[in-house]
């Protein structure tokens, strides 16, 4: 409650609070005494957006409304009053100048759909911007269970950042084929040259086709939707925890569409049934 008190030296402070008072609370300043059922009710469910923006940061008004049984009109409409977005942020693709030495490389998965485990690495690496400095990330995945086999962050796009992640992924259990574009980081001699003496078939994508590369793709989009906005952590140890934790989650707990399970319950299916006795 606000108290308007006769003295003049109470009354000029809170006088001057007006406008901080009413931009808080979204109102125009005349009407700053005046607090409606609707305001009330209103603020109360935009505390439980807040807090559900804390463990869900990528939640828009559908899935907030599901979260918390209102309707999707009600939600959108006190996030537009109260002027609340999903703390996440879409950041532009940062691409990476493609290689101009010439290759014997071809793309060799274009045909080949995967049926177990193993079969299909995929690779790239995304621009990440935190504290005003530029990082970058690199992940493996496999194409068959969608399970993020390794990653490194790196504050250089190099073949260093590329062969870290691509060596931790081998050392995991080594793939047929080992798929990229033609970023100058896969390219180099000590990537290409570190899988053929794995035994692994090096494919890359066609120059300018970054589709033909779009597990990866799709999997950064879905990282920078949901994993929220960097510079809120400290320290850049505490942004590297977290991508752990965001990609423990990712083939831990989240549902891939296309799977209808985790990455884990799904390689881990296909472990099982492989074991089942045949009749």
């Amino acid at each position: 409650m606000i108290w308007s008190w006769k003295k003049k030296e109470k009354y000029i402070q809170i006088s001057s609070n007006k406008k901080l008072i009413a931009g808080v609370l979204g109102l125009n300043r005349k009407h700053i005494y005046y607090q409606s059922k609707m305001l009330v009710k209103d603020l109360s469910v935009k505390f439980q957006i807040d807090n559900t923006h804390l463990i869900h940061p990528a939640y828009g008004h559908k899935r907030l409304a599901l979260a918390l049984g209102y309707s999707h009109n009600k939600i959108l409409r006190i996030m537009h009053k109260f002027g609340i977005k999903p703390p996440r942020r879409k950041i532009k693709r940062k691409w990476v100048k493609s290689n101009l030495n010439s290759h014997h490389y071809t793309n060799l998965i274009r045909k080949i759909t995967p049926i177990k485990p193993s079969q299909i690495f995929v690779t790239d690496l995304t621009y990440l911007k935190y504290q005003s400095k530029q990082f970058y990330l690199a992940t493996v995945e496999d194409i068959f269970t969608r399970e993020i086999v390794s990653f490194n962050l790196s504050d250089r796009h190099d073949s260093v950042l590329a062969l870290s992640a691509i060596q931790r992924a081998v050392n995991i259990t080594k793939p047929t084929y080992f798929h990229s574009d033609q970023g100058s980081e896969f390219m180099a001699q000590t990537v290409t040259q570190y899988l053929e003496q794995q035994d692994v078939k090096v494919s890359v994508s066609d120059k300018g086709s970054p589709w033909q590369n779009g597990y990866k793709e799709s999997f950064y989009g879905r990282f920078k939707d949901e994993f929220g906005d960097l510079n809120r952590f400290n320290t850049l140890g505490e942004l590297v925890e977290e991508i752990y934790g965001y990609i423990h989650y990712y083939n831990n707990q989240r549902i891939h569409t296309s799977l209808k399970m985790t990455p884990i319950q799904y390689k881990e299916k296909y472990i099982n049934n492989l074991n089942q006795p045949s009749d």
